[in-house]
């Protein structure tokens, strides 16, 4: 669905913003199919958590970078109604698509409670400038249902977080309890806040809980000092290629692929990235004769 212009405007002004039935019901089921082959099932994992040690080694031992192995997934995190989302948010159609993320958690696996930080530390080499609009864009689409007892993201709102000082970027736990919003919402949900907003994860307290979601990450191209991820180091993906092949020229932007019309475009380098993505059109990229 496309996210409603208050929305939006919820996101620019207290931080963060939540919609319910952003997926339609077939999208969420394909994902929530594909999500096994990453991740034990629930009922599997609680069966035996000892058979899955590796979820106890870390808070974020579950999460998996993308691009991921199923096109169900990946196709999300260019949705269109995402990427209009971002765009709108951020004001810019010249959008950069900096993270993708699989995450999975499960009761009892570890502490999953975190104290109130601010994402950009790994996000930027500098801070976020409180003078002007948000750069980046943090996006978690849900694949489970996220009640009170699933672990479910707390925010304070950012007329409230504005009076905490930039760095460091963690708070002592527990600081700023009382001020903070919970992030609940049935599977197909989208929670969208900015990387200057304080936030936290919280422990999962529902016996045999388990918590999915795709994280998609957006910011303006051009500001060499953020960003996360480099795709071309995901090279030998076949989730990557499968992601290039299938996606639109405009979705392929998003990850810095050259544009039709680009200088790099000539009969040689429409030939051999041709040859380099069998299943890509070429059509959009060939240059326009004299």
């Amino acid at each position: 669905m496309r996210v409603p212009d208050a929305n939006v405007e919820e996101l620019l002004l207290r931080g963060f913003t939540v919609v319910e039935g952003f997926l339609e019901p077939d999208e969420l089921a394909a994902a929530q199919d594909s999500l096994w082959l990453h991740f034990p099932r629930p009922e599997e994992y609680f069966a035996d958590p000892a058979r899955f040690p590796e979820y106890g080694t870390s808070q974020f031992a579950g999460l998996r970078p993308g691009p991921c192995r199923s096109w169900a997934i990946n196709r999300l995190a260019v949705h269109a109604d995402l990427v209009d989302f971002a765009e709108r948010a951020l004001g810019s159609a010249d959008l950069h698509l900096y993270k993708i993320e699989l995450w999975a958690k499960y009761a009892g696996a570890v502490d999953y409670d975190q104290a109130l930080h601010r994402d950009f530390a790994n996000h930027s080499l500098v801070v976020p400038r409180q003078a002007e609009p948000p750069q980046q864009l943090t996006t978690f689409t849900l694949l489970s249902d996220v009640g009170d007892g699933d672990g479910p993201t707390k925010v304070v709102p950012l007329a409230i977080g504005s009076e905490v000082p930039m760095w460091p970027n963690h708070l002592d736990r527990g600081a700023l309890i009382d001020r903070e919003v919970s992030i609940t919402g049935p599977a197909g949900s989208l929670f969208a806040y900015r990387t200057d907003i304080l936030h936290r994860g919280s422990q999962i307290t529902g016996t045999g809980a388990a918590r999915f979601a795709l994280l998609a990450d957006f910011q303006r191209w051009g500001r060499r000092w953020d960003g996360k991820m480099a795709w071309p180091q995901h090279w030998y993906s076949e989730g990557l290629v499968e992601l290039l092949e299938r996606s639109t020229p405009r979705q392929r932007a998003l990850l810095g692929f050259p544009d039709p019309g680009d200088p790099y475009w000539d009969d040689q380098t429409v030939h051999d990235v041709g040859l380099r993505y069998p299943g890509m059109d070429m059509a959009p990229y060939r240059p326009l004769g004299p």
